[in-house]
């Protein structure tokens, strides 16, 4: 990881569950992250979701094919 890199973090099936809940949407309406994406966690796969934290925020995105 590059140190100008946002930390990229993979959610638990439980952490999903309530941020999905807590933003009432579905997993298919967040943001997509393609699995090509070489910020992404070794362990990472399809349809999980991963939290980006950046200095002005905290993002959330969807793992998709590419």
């Amino acid at each position: 990881m590059h140190i100008l890199q946002p930390k990229h973090t993979k959610l638990s099936e439980k952490e999903i569950s309530e941020l999905l809940e807590k933003l009432n949407v579905s997993k298919s309406q967040l943001p997509k992250i393609k699995i090509s994406d070489p910020a992404l966690p070794k362990d990472c796969k399809v349809g999980d979701v991963i939290k980006i934290e950046r200095e002005e925020g905290v993002y959330y995105r969807v793992v998709v094919p590419d």
